[in-house]
Parts: structure tokens; C-alpha cells; sequence
């Protein structure tokens, strides 16, 4: 009998561990905070390395994130749609580019203020994008034109 609280201690002590952890990890992922802010579109011609949970940035610092992304098929276009803080204001002028965080790190989405005194509201969207640079087609692009030379 003794035995059997024993274990049961245990087990429950274990149980203990594995919630808290969990929850100092889903805190700390910040994970369910991409409905806080309001949201924004932008239309990329290649979104890639960028999927949904990646980060949104200002001046290096997280503001957002990617909640969604689809294909425009008229013009076969990316569409995100980004999830901003409420305590950042984007002017209309504003410019989202994808950027890379080195030559091995992932890539985020670097938005860049405008001039305008007009603000984005919700469902609003950033006409002035950069796509991503294909780095690998660059390379091969510049190692096949200079054999010629």
C-alpha cells in the first residue's frame, strides 16, 4: 500500500513538470498571439522561405507575424496577410519586403513606414512589396554567364 502513494506521488510531481513546462513554452512561442493587432495584405511575386508564423519586423524588432498566405490565380501572385501590433500605425506609403536574416538564417518579412498621414486599418493592405531574391539562381545565372567570357 505504501508502494502505491509513493508512485502515485511521483507520477503526479512528473505531471506537474511536463504542465508547467508546457506552459512556460507556449508562452514564450508566443504562440496565439497572431490575433492580437489588426490585419494587413500584401501581394508578393515569390514569398519564398516565408510561411505562416513567420516573423513581421520594424527596425529588427518583431511587430507581427504571417498568419496566411494563398495564390492569386488571375495573376499568379503571393498573398499574405500579416497580423500587426495595434500599437504600431503603418502610413499607406508603407513598404514590405521579404529579407533574409543572413546567408544561412530564414527569412521575415522587414516592413519599412512611409511618409503619408494617412494611416492602414484593418484589412488595408501594402501596395509597395519586395519578393524574395533566389539566391541559387543568381549564383547559377552568374557562374553560366561568365564561361562565355
Amino acid at each position: 500500500m505504501k508502494n502505491n502513494v509513493v508512485e502515485t506521488l511521483i507520477g503526479a510531481a512528473v505531471i506537474a513538470i511536463a504542465v508547467a513546462f508546457f506552459t512556460y513554452a507556449y508562452k514564450t512561442a508566443d504562440i496565439g498571439k497572431g490575433s492580437d493587432g489588426y490585419s494587413l495584405t500584401a501581394q508578393f511575386e515569390r514569398v519564398d522561405g516565408v510561411s505562416t508564423g513567420t516573423d513581421v519586423r520594424m527596425a529588427g524588432i518583431k511587430i507581427g507575424t504571417v498568419t496566411a498566405q494563398r495564390l492569386e490565380p488571375a495573376s499568379y501572385e503571393a498573398i499574405l496577410t500579416i497580423v500587426v501590433s495595434p500599437e504600431v500605425k503603418l502610413p499607406t506609403d508603407s513598404t514590405a519586403k521579404i529579407t533574409s536574416e543572413g546567408l544561412l538564417g530564414g527569412n521575415y518579412i522587414s516592413l519599412e513606414p512611409g511618409g503619408d498621414e494617412t494611416m492602414l486599418a484593418e484589412g488595408g493592405k501594402i501596395a509597395n512589396t519586395q519578393s524574395s531574391v533566389d539566391l541559387i539562381g543568381l549564383l547559377g545565372q552568374a557562374i553560366f554567364n561568365n564561361k562565355g567570357s
